[in-house]
């Protein structure tokens, strides 16, 4: 049975491994390539696409050789992102000035939202609550035309508040934070009643403590969704200037195969550090959501 139990974990930690390389191949290729200078690169890569200027692109057939270790480092890639063209910038700071004001926002409605559905039951709530579920199921895909015809009525498309209204007000956050204040027992809110607390108190010297890993987690898995969103600003920010990196980046052209993968690895550092800085946060956040208490 010893020997059964150790094959099975080794095996389990192999196929791990195994699927832990394979997610990481990609990022790892990305990072080095940006140190490559772009004649390494063409010769590595050749063409992606043929006659990239036309509106037909086709594939062809030629060999890719993936090379993870540059021959020379080079920050040639680097120094043109940072320093000679100032619209990756640009565009870095479009994706900032979007995505922040979403991720708190929605954190904050999300935190009132769920406190309501926590203190006050009732068969509105719930049926309420099932709705805020099914939206969430949703993928935004089936929402993009309601949101555009809703942003074109208010008058703030090809804004920022087209993109920002729509991310405050997102369900899942909401669903997440309310399965968690769930789990804060009802003895202890009663307490503070009883103290004399009133329900705003209440609201911010307990639940709020008591959910910091899910406020955070929550933070960081909305900060990751809207840092890579595409659709949104494709539709909803027809105005090139104002659209973020995340949509700049599909654009580079094929001779800037280099810079590309330079602003990709940039691109990439606000979320790595965020994660890093609250993993233990967000593991805790997400697997305490999963049990409901009190």
């Amino acid at each position: 049975m010893n020997k059964k139990r150790y094959f099975g974990r080794g095996a389990l930690t192999l196929l791990a491994a195994f699927f832990a390389i394979a997610f990481l191949l990609p990022t790892v290729l990305t990072i080095t390539n940006s140190f490559m200078s772009q004649s390494e690169i063409s010769a590595n890569y050749g063409a992606v696409f043929q006659n990239a200027s036309s509106d037909s692109k086709t594939f062809i057939s030629e060999q890719v050789n993936l090379k993870f270790i540059p021959d020379k480092v080079v920050f040639t890639q680097y120094a043109t992102a940072l320093l000679k063209s100032p619209d990756y910038l640009l565009k870095f700071w479009n994706s900032v000035l979007l995505v922040v004001p979403i991720v708190l926002l929605q954190v904050g409605v999300a935190s009132l939202a769920a406190y309501s559905f926590t203190r006050y039951r009732g068969k509105f709530k719930s049926f309420l609550f099932f709705f805020y579920v099914i939206l969430m199921l949703m993928p935004y895909q089936v929402t993009l035309v309601p949101n555009y015809l809703v942003s074109d009525w208010l008058g703030i498309l090809n804004t920022s508040w087209a993109i920002i209204f729509p991310g405050a007000f997102a369900p899942f956050s909401v669903f997440l934070l309310t399965k968690f204040m769930r789990r804060i027992p009802v003895s202890l809110i009663e307490a503070a009643k009883l103290d004399g607390a009133s329900e705003w108190n209440i609201f911010t010297k307990i639940c709020i403590p008591q959910c910091r890993s899910a406020l955070y987690s929550i933070a960081i898995l909305v900060f990751i969704d809207y840092w890579n969103m595409v659709e949104q600003p494709l539709i909803l920010l027809p105005n090139m200037e104002k659209q973020p990196l995340s949509v700049f980046l599909s654009t580079i052209n094929t001779g800037e195969v280099g810079i590309a993968f330079a602003v990709a690895t940039i691109y990439m550092i606000p979320s790595l550090l965020l994660f890093l800085h609250g993993e233990e946060a967000l593991v805790e956040g997400i697997t305490h959501s999963g049990s409901v208490k009190g």
